[in-house]
């Protein structure tokens, strides 16, 4: 049988992408090298989705009209190869899902570091004003799930460069990118400067009615902005300079969010979230939250309250003087580093694999 959606990989995307292709009425088959999780194959069956784990059969995936990859699965792959040499289209998850998401609008958070924190503090800022929003992609379910099971008018959405791509029309209505650092660099044959590039696509579609906000003190991001080919309109955040004109910066320890040349304040030392790098956070968060009309009690109230994700710099425990915090989630080398650099007390540091 030929298949008019073939989805390689069947975690949280795959499964969601399946489950919305059924409900749009698509022919669709789930494939896995390795055991579907039980949980996503009593879905796929609750269905009748049909699927195969433990392999790929090349005869239904070379057929297909069109493939959704994993982002876990790398271009590398042979079969990947040899679908891009017989031209069949090869979509991300997050591509699929824009198809249906009819007039709802996207805040799309991308970024080496601080992506997973500024994605929380967007998502709680949104459901503190009362909006109707959903976090998606990489934290909650996928983009492609919540669209089937229970649209909403906001989605939040966290994304890796693996998501990026393999998008083709994905057109977030705010972008971030929290700022760029080496890492995964061997899916991008040890260049940074592919890196780089993928990170960017996340403004590839926007246009002069949508906003992308970079940092303008991370190098690597200053480095590529002006090869953007398109014409969104771009707000900087930074603590080296007070911005003349929209945007957000930290000055006599005031975050000031300025939109349409109107500021709105908070005083550094009531943000919830502690240390530099968290200010960079806070400040991309306050200002993709005024493009969003957010009342500012409602933001104002959030970046006071907010509180921090498990593992990401989360205080256990203080025993006999000593504070001890877990930042585990700290996969990199500079994520480690922001970590560091927000302390303000000795610190002992247990490091490893």
């Amino acid at each position: 049988m030929r298949y008019e959606l073939v989805i390689l990989g069947s975690g949280e995307s795959g499964t969601g992408a399946a489950l919305l292709a059924k409900k749009m009425g698509l022919s669709v088959f789930v494939s896995d090298l390795s055991n579907i999780p039980a949980a996503f194959r009593s879905e796929l069956d609750a269905q009748g989705i049909p699927y195969e784990e433990n392999q790929h059969t090349r005869e239904i995936v070379l057929s297909a009209n069109e493939i959704i990859k994993s982002p876990g699965i790398p271009e590398k792959v042979a079969l990947i190869q040899e679908l891009r040499k017989q031209g069949t289209p090869i979509i991300s998850e997050i591509e699929f899902a824009y198809r249906y998401k009819g007039d709802s609008k996207i805040v799309c958070i991308t970024g080496s570091n601080g992506k997973t924190t500024t994605t929380s503090l967007i998502y709680s800022i949104f459901k503190t004003d009362g909006q109707d929003v959903s976090v998606v992609g990489n934290i909650g379910y996928s983009f492609a799930r919540q669209i089937a099971e229970h649209p909403t008018k906001w989605y939040v959405m966290e994304i890796s460069s693996f998501q990026l791509d393999d998008i083709h029309t994905f057109r977030p209505d705010i972008a971030i990118i929290t700022n760029i650092t080496p890492d995964h660099l061997d899916r991008y044959q040890y260049d940074f400067n592919l890196y780089t590039q993928a990170k960017f696509r996340i403004a590839m579609n926007q246009g002069p009615n949508d906003y992308l906000i970079l940092c303008q003190d991370d190098e690597a991001t200053m480095q590529y902005v002006n090869l953007i080919q398109t014409n969104p309109k771009i707000l900087y955040i930074t603590m080296n300079e007070q911005l003349r004109g929209d945007g957000a910066y930290v000055t006599n320890n005031e975050m000031v969010l300025r939109l349409n040349g109107e500021p709105v304040s908070i005083s550094i030392n009531e943000l919830s979230l502690k240390g530099k790098h968290n200010q960079y956070n806070s400040m991309a968060a306050g200002i993709s939250s005024r493009v969003a009309e957010i009342r500012d009690t409602s933001l104002r109230e959030c970046l006071r309250t907010f509180k921090a994700i498990e593992h990401r710099m989360e205080h256990v425990a203080s025993i006999r003087g000593v504070e001890f915090i877990n930042d585990s989630k700290a996969t990199n080398l500079n994520s480690v580093w922001y970590a560091l650099e927000s302390m303000t007390k000795p610190v002992v540091l247990i490091m490893g694999y």
